[in-house]
C-alpha cells in the first residue's frame, strides 16, 4: 500500500480529508511513517479512539513531536493509571473555575496594557502581540517569573511559538523548535528546582508551576525537574498557542465585519459562540494519533495490532454531515446551544479528567471570549496584505500575520466600535 507521508507533508490539512472522499465513508486504510494506518471521524469514532482498549498513545507520537510540541515524558505519552494520575494535575490547574477565571483576569489586564500602546504605534502585526501579551498573562497566573526589563517576554514568546510552529516540518522552524525547548525546559527546570527549596508544602492554592512542581506520580514520587519543566510547559505553550485562534477571529470578522457589532456588544453568551465557530471553522490541530495496543474492530473491520490508528479533527470539524455549511463561519450555529462533547473537536475529544482530551479547553474558550470581544471594540484599519492561509502549512495562519494600522494616538477612539 503507497505510504501518504510524503503527500500529508505536501498537501497538510487537506490531506486526510481528500483521502477519506476518495476512498469513500467508512474506515480508511493507508501507510503513513512507514507504518500500515487508519483513519476514522465522527463521535462514534471519538468514543472508540479515546477508549485505552482500543487504542493507546503510549510509543505512538514520533520523536520528533515529543522533541518540539510536547515534550520526552509528557503527560502525552502515558496511559492507563500513569497517565490518568499525571492527567489530574492538569484537570486540577487547568479545569477549576477559579483558575479559568484567574487567568482570564490576567489576559484582560494585559490586553488593556498593550491595546493602549497600539495607537501609537500606528501599524502592528496582531500575531506578535497578541503572542507576548499572552506569554506575559500566562507566566504570570502561573507563577513563572519574567523580567520585563531584559526582554525576555519576547524571548520566552518566541520560544513557545517556535516549539508549536515547528513540530510538523522537517526544515529549519523544526530545528529551531528543538532549540527553543531546550533553552525553556532548562529555564523552567531550574524554576522547579527553586520552588522546590522554598515552597510551604502545605500551602493552599499553589500556582501551577508550584502545583507542578509538588505533583507526585502514580508511583510516589515528585517527577524529575526536567519532566516537570516538560509539564509547566504543557500549561504555558498551549495558553500562548490561542494566538492562532486569536488571529484566526481577527480573520473572521475583517472577513463578516456586520459580526463585530454583536461580538462587541451582546456579552459572554455570544462571544462564547464565536470562540467554538473560530475553532470549528479554521485549522489548527489536523489529526490526533495512537496505536492498536492488540487486533481490534471498528464496525466489523479489523484493525490489527500495532496499526497507527487516526482521528481526523480536522475533517470532522467540518463534515458535512455533522454541520449544515461547514465551509461558511457562522457563530449562530452555537448561540442556542453549546456542541456535544464528542462532535466539535479542534482539540481532540473523549472526557479530558480520564482522557486524553485537551484539559487546557476551557482556557481556550476563556481567553478568546475574552480577547475577541476586546478586538471588536477597537477601531482599525485593515491595509492591504496578503491574509491568505494556505492548508498546506501546519500550523497555519493568514500569511501576513494580520496588519493592523491604529489612528494617530491623539485621534483614536479606543475601545468604540468603528462605524
Amino acid at each position: 500500500m503507497f505510504d501518504n507521508t510524503l503527500p500529508l507533508l505536501t498537501q497538510g490539512y487537506a490531506w486526510l480529508p481528500d483521502l477519506s472522499r476518495r476512498k469513500g465513508p467508512g474506515l480508511v486504510r493507508t501507510r503513513l511513517l512507514g507504518k500500515p494506518a487508519i483513519a476514522l471521524r465522527g463521535p462514534a469514532a471519538v468514543e472508540f479512539f479515546y477508549d485505552e482498549n482500543h487504542v493507546r498513545r503510549r510509543s505512538a507520537l514520533p520523536e520528533p513531536v515529543l522533541s518540539t510540541l510536547f515534550g520526552k515524558g509528557a503527560v502525552h505519552t502515558l496511559d492507563g493509571a500513569e497517565h490518568r494520575q499525571r492527567k489530574a494535575l492538569f484537570v486540577t490547574v487547568l479545569k477549576e473555575a477559579a483558575a479559568v477565571a484567574a487567568l482570564a483576569r490576567h489576559v484582560a489586564e494585559e490586553w488593556e496594557r498593550s491595546s493602549r500602546q497600539w495607537p501609537g504605534h500606528g501599524r502592528i502585526t496582531l500575531f506578535d502581540e497578541v503572542s507576548v501579551l499572552l506569554t506575559r498573562a500566562v507566566c504570570a497566573w502561573a507563577g513563572a517569573p519574567i523580567d520585563h526589563r531584559s526582554g525576555e517576554a519576547e524571548q520566552i514568546t518566541r520560544d513557545l511559538i517556535a516549539m508549536v510552529d515547528g513540530f510538523a516540518t522537517a526544515g529549519p522552524r523544526h530545528w529551531q523548535a528543538r532549540r527553543a525547548r531546550q533553552r525553556q525546559e532548562k529555564r523552567l527546570a531550574q524554576l522547579i528546582e527553586e520552588v522546590r527549596a522554598t515552597s510551604d508544602h502545605s500551602a493552599q492554592n499553589p500556582s501551577a508551576v508550584r502545583a507542578v512542581a509538588l505533583h507526585r506520580d502514580a508511583d510516589g514520587e515528585l517527577l524529575d525537574a526536567r519532566t516537570a519543566a516538560v509539564e509547566v510547559l504543557n500549561i504555558l505553550r498551549p495558553t500562548v498557542a490561542v494566538t492562532w485562534y486569536a488571529v484566526f477571529g481577527a480573520h473572521a470578522l475583517h472577513r463578516r465585519p456586520e459580526l463585530r457589532k454583536p461580538l462587541a456588544m451582546n456579552g459572554d453568551d455570544y462571544a462564547r459562540a464565536f470562540a467554538h465557530e473560530v475553532r470549528r471553522f479554521y485549522p489548527f490541530a489536523p489529526f490526533v494519533a495512537g496505536l492498536a495496543p492488540h487486533d481490534v474492530e471498528w464496525r466489523g473491520e479489523p484493525i490489527p495490532e500495532g496499526t497507527l490508528v487516526l482521528l481526523d479533527l480536522y475533517g470532522q470539524n467540518h463534515d458535512p454531515g455533522l454541520w449544515e455549511a461547514p465551509y461558511s463561519f457562522d457563530p449562530e450555529r452555537f448561540t442556542d446551544r453549546e456542541p456535544g462533547r464528542d462532535e466539535l473537536v479542534p482539540q481532540g475529544g473523549g472526557e479530558a479528567s480520564r482522557g486524553h482530551r485537551c484539559p487546557g479547553e476551557d482556557v481556550t474558550l476563556a481567553v478568546l471570549s475574552t480577547v475577541l470581544p476586546r478586538l471588536a471594540q477597537l477601531e482599525y484599519d485593515v491595509p492591504e496584505q496578503d491574509l491568505r492561509i494556505p492548508l498546506k502549512r501546519m500550523p497555519t495562519k493568514p500569511r501576513s500575520g494580520f496588519v493592523a494600522d491604529f489612528p494617530p494616538e491623539d485621534s483614536a477612539r479606543s475601545q468604540t466600535t468603528r462605524p
